[in-house]
């Protein structure tokens, strides 16, 4: 804790007393660490967050500007959910979904608000925060698939698949793609004890992303970690450091394959994979499998104005959309159905353009941008609306963005003065 009270930032913060700093750094640990445990419902992560808003609110958090766009994207995306939901709004399972929704626009602008602010030392807790969530739900999923938890088998695994802390092994495998970049990263390029530790992590929670038997989750952790790697090279300040992040990345990427061929030594776990792995699914063919539905869908979408509303394309096809874009037009319309593209992508592209400026949160920036850009890659075949931390990466995104603009005007100012100075 003596971290979360002397952490500092490079940006001029307002005089906040040490203790309420250190409350405030806590909670962001909290949510962070809270968001792996969600198959219980109201889950921890809600708690949390509930009660992090107050805590922040109460002690100071600032609406910006920067935000407004993203305020008016998120009220007009539920506006049109919550329009499409009219007809249905007398199930409860309609209303708890509109309810959820705008529940995740509230921690959108949350995360954005609180990341805005004392921005390095938020990150770092939220990351530290997140690995430790990573690690919680890779333990109960392994010891859950393995039995080495009484009685666990039933509670941690669905389908003969590793589920761990959620109610879906392909939430388990999307959520632990983040925290496992964290330790990646540190795998790379921290001093060689904690680079060890890391090791473990990364580890950990790569076998346990294996054992939910996700394809979208396996081709995620390796997109994105080959992504993340390249940009930590690409805005490497020295040969050196560069040398050792391709150098330790070759290793990890050597031992993950050895580690892979140990477990494929198992009947059931290679009989799982090589089912799972088939790209011959029979949910994914035919008219009405996975890709024919987008294709129906999206011919639904251009006669309904106003959607089918939330939950009711099951009642005319075999299974649900599987494309959060789709989803989108089928629950809201044309309001919602083109405000969340319009929404993630222009994050996308303003992701893009703060990638190397050289901030001091950078290195964690990379990590947040690389899990968020493959799960808006993602989206496009599973739906992932309600993910929590979906939302959670998209506010601390735009935080992000808040935060390096003001930090650029800061350096560039202070750049100036210099260059004043010595011309006087």
């Amino acid at each position: 804790m003596a971290y979360a009270v002397t952490a500092g930032t490079s940006l001029p913060q307002a005089a906040v007393p040490p203790g309420v700093l250190a409350l405030q750094r806590a909670m962001v640990w909290l949510a962070g660490a809270s968001s792996a445990i969600v198959f219980i419902e109201p889950s921890p992560y809600e708690l949390v967050t509930l009660t992090a808003a107050v805590i922040f609110f109460a002690t100071g958090l600032r609406m910006r500007l920067a935000f407004m766009p993203l305020l008016l994207a998120l009220v007009v995306l539920n506006v049109g959910y919550s329009i499409g939901a009219i007809p249905f709004l007398d199930r409860p399972e309609i209303a708890t979904w509109i309810a959820t929704s705008w529940y995740m626009a509230v921690t959108v602008l949350f995360f954005a608000m609180v990341i805005s602010e004392d921005t390095e030392a938020r990150l770092d807790m939220l990351r530290r925060g997140l690995v430790v969530g990573g690690m919680i739900a890779s333990l109960a999923a392994v010891g859950g698939y393995f039995h080495l938890v009484p009685g666990g088998y039933d509670l941690l695994t669905l389908y003969d698949r590793a589920r761990g802390t959620f109610k879906d092994p392909n939430v388990l495998g999307a959520f632990l793609i983040l925290p496992a970049l964290f330790s990646l990263q540190s795998v790379v390029s921290d001093p060689l004890g904690k680079s060890f530790r890391n090791a473990i992590a990364f580890g950990l929670m790569s076998l346990a992303i294996l054992l939910a038997f996700s394809r979208a989750a396996w081709g995620g952790l390796i997109i994105t970690a080959a992504f993340m790697l390249a940009l930590m090279v690409l805005t490497s300040r020295s040969q050196s450091e560069r040398s050792r992040i391709i150098v330790m990345a070759l290793v990890a990427a050597f031992l993950a394959v050895a580690l892979v061929a140990i477990l494929l030594s198992f009947d059931s776990i290679a009989q799982m994979f090589k089912q799972r792995a088939s790209f011959d699914q029979s949910y994914d063919e035919g008219r009405f499998g996975r890709f024919g539905r987008h294709i129906l869908g999206a011919q639904m979408a251009l006669d309904l104005p106003f959607g089918i509303g939330p939950l009711q394309f099951r009642n005319y096809f075999p299974e649900d959309t599987h494309n959060s874009y789709l989803n989108a037009f089928m629950s809201g319309g044309w309001i919602s159905g083109l405000v969340y593209p319009a929404l993630v992508f222009v994050t996308v592209m303003t992701g893009f353009r703060y990638i190397f400026l050289p901030v001091p949160w950078q290195r964690t920036y990379l990590a947040i941008f690389s899990a968020f850009l493959g799960t808006v890659g993602e989206s496009f075949i599973i739906d992932t609306d309600h993910w929590r931390h979906f939302w959670m990466m998209l506010g601390t995104m735009w935080g992000m963005f808040a935060a390096a603009a003001r930090y650029r005007a800061v350096s560039e100012a202070a750049l100036t003065a210099r260059a004043a100075a010595r011309a006087s």
